[in-house]
C-alpha cells in the first residue's frame, strides 16, 4: 500500500467575509470574527492501485464546507493530481469522512468553507 506522506489543513481567504449559497444560507469564510474549524477527525485516503501503480505522486487541493454540526458537506477539487486511476476521487470519499469541531461566528456554529491539501506519495 502507497503512503501519505503528509495531510494539512489550509484556511481559505476567499475575500469577502460570507459566501452566499441559498436564499437562507451563508457560507463564512474563516475572519472577521469567523473562527477557524478544528480538526477532531481525519481520514486518509486510500491509495488506489492503479496510481500506486503508477507511482503518482503529489497533492489533491480540496474546498469543502464545514456544517454547522461538524460533518463536511460540499468537496470541489481546486487542483487535480489525477482524476483518471482514482486520486480525486479517493481524496473527497476521505474528506467527506473528516469531522470538525464547527467554526463559530459571535458563539454560534456556521458552515465554514475551507481548503484542504491531501498530499499522496508511492512507496518503492
Amino acid at each position: 500500500m502507497g503512503s501519505i506522506l503528509r495531510t494539512f489543513f489550509v484556511v481559505a481567504w476567499v475575500g469577502a467575509s460570507t459566501i452566499q449559497v441559498a436564499a437562507a444560507e451563508k457560507v463564512y469564510v474563516p475572519g472577521n470574527g469567523v473562527s477557524v474549524p478544528v480538526l477532531v477527525k481525519e481520514v486518509r485516503p486510500d491509495y488506489p492501485p492503479a496510481a500506486k501503480n503508477a507511482r503518482i505522486d503529489g497533492s489533491v487541493l480540496l474546498q469543502s464546507v464545514v456544517q454547522r454540526d461538524g460533518t463536511v458537506g460540499a468537496v470541489k477539487v481546486l487542483k487535480s493530481l489525477d482524476g483518471q486511476r482514482g486520486l480525486d476521487r479517493a481524496a473527497i470519499d476521505a474528506m467527506k469522512q473528516w469531522r470538525f469541531k464547527p467554526g463559530l461566528k459571535d458563539g454560534k456554529a456556521v458552515p465554514v468553507r475551507i481548503v484542504t491539501e491531501l498530499t499522496f506519495t508511492a512507496t518503492p
